[in-house]
């Protein structure tokens, strides 16, 4: 009886050792062996100029029908549909304008000629549907 009376406090004093061995603090690192962490600064925006909506203002024949007028303004375009109230799209590159809700995309300079646009446009906010419709052929430019 009296040896499992010294297993128990032989087995404390193991465990005891373990468990300091385990909070003991890690050595100093070197100089070199520190990780670095490197912040870069984002891509300057787009700088929009005039003649960026110049050569691309017109009347463009879209592939549903639709007769598409574009028109420069301070910062992009006015894209009017036939006779509907023309939308404001902010220019994001040179051949690349959007809505500044972000539903009414066009992209111009497409096609083999640089003639032809596409515009994709969210009809019902609600749904998560997409309405792609391309330029058949540009009508008239300014």
């Amino acid at each position: 009886m009296r040896s499992l009376s010294l297993i128990f406090p032989a087995s404390l004093l193991v465990l005891a050792s373990s468990a300091t061995a385990q909070t003991a603090t890690a050595p100093p690192n070197e100089s070199g062996s520190t990780s670095k962490v490197e912040v870069t600064a984002p891509a300057q925006p787009f700088v929009f100029y005039d003649s960026d909506a110049q050569w691309i203002s017109g009347a463009y024949a879209m592939s549903n029908g639709w007769r598409l007028k574009v028109e420069p303004t301070v910062d992009g375009i006015a894209a009017q549909i036939d006779k509907r109230h023309p939308v404001n799209l902010i220019a994001v590159s040179r051949d690349r304008y959007v809505t500044a809700d972000g539903n009414i995309a066009m992209e111009f300079n497409r096609g083999q000629q640089g003639d032809q646009m596409m515009m994709s446009y969210v009809p019902d906010p609600r749904t998560a549907q997409v309405v792609v419709v391309t330029s058949s052929t540009r009508l008239a430019q300014r």
